[in-house]
């Protein structure tokens, strides 16, 4: 699978880029050679990182390694013209040898070290603090030495952090260079705007660009999963998403996401996600006041 290859040029005068975004870029999937530290102060929609698809949402921070593949899609709303919604996102980008080969050799930073080794396969951070936003907002806020110093503090802080998540099952990361990453695309975004519905082989084959025949394998290879599995990860995300946001009951919401068969979903659920539908409501769903 080649992702498409982005080239980010920090600013005259700067050794990384930090940006704050207020509006959807990069609408695709692909990747750079730096590695990405992003903060979703507001804005929600899925993530697809190497082989892991999921939702994000305000607090989300991650971090992935260079040439790891993902695409942060956010939700159809932000997209829309008519629609004055916007989200906040705090974006740094920056090379692992930005401030020398050999500083991440030294004993202090081996921490630091190790976190950048295991954002190969990409590193959520589930809890905030008031710390760890500063630090962000320093980044963008400040410069000279103090911008690297709040870079150094968000790191030092998340490598330090004992709720880290790793995203993608395997460490993901691939060369680039040929020009497989429309039709890749095409297929994900096909299948994120149609997987409520029952999408048919030589239906996603066509979008694919390939024969019916061909396509399963053509999926699997480059994206290391099932193109069931991948639908299934989207409609349970999906679901997840439901089970927090409305008062649905489990069934409407189940054959709303795309599942046909409850049973077989309550099974898919528990896969994806280590519990039961209604335990995952439990846990995530806002107590009512």
């Amino acid at each position: 699978m080649k992702p498409h290859l982005l080239k980010i040029a920090p600013a005259p005068g700067t050794s990384f880029e930090a940006r704050r975004d207020l509006f959807p870029i990069n609408r695709r999937w692909h990747c750079h050679e730096e590695i990405e530290l992003i903060y979703i102060a507001k804005g929600t929609g899925m993530l697809l990182i190497g082989d892991h698809v999921r939702l994000f949402a305000e607090g989300t921070i991650c971090l992935i390694g260079s040439h790891v593949p993902h695409y942060w899609r956010f939700d159809d709303r932000y997209h829309e013209t008519d629609v004055e919604e916007s989200i906040n996102v705090i974006a740094i980008h920056f090379l692992e040898s930005f401030w020398g080969q050999k500083f991440l050799k030294l004993p202090e930073n081996t921490d630091i070290r190790l976190l950048l080794e295991n954002a190969k396969r990409g590193i959520l951070i589930d809890e905030l603090n008031e710390a760890l936003i500063h630090a962000f907002e320093n980044v963008l806020n400040t410069d000279r030495p103090y911008r690297i110093i709040s870079l150094l503090t968000i790191l030092t802080k998340i490598a330090g952090w004992k709720n880290q998540f790793f995203l993608s099952s395997t460490d993901i990361q691939l060369n680039v260079g040929a020009t497989e990453e429309e039709r890749i695309n095409e297929v994900y975004e096909y299948t994120i705007k149609n997987f409520r519905k029952k999408i048919q082989l030589d239906e996603i084959a066509k979008i694919a660009g390939v024969r019916p025949n061909s396509f399963c394998r053509f999926f699997k290879l480059r994206t290391r999963k099932t193109y069931t599995q991948f639908i299934a990860e989207l409609r349970i995300a999906h679901v997840c998403k439901l089970l927090v946001k409305t008062d649905n009951p489990i069934k409407k919401i189940c054959y709303d996401s795309g599942f046909y068969n409850f049973t077989s979903f309550h099974k898919c659920f528990k896969q994806v996600t280590g519990m039961s539908p209604l335990l995952y409501q439990k846990k995530h769903k806002p107590l009512s006041v």
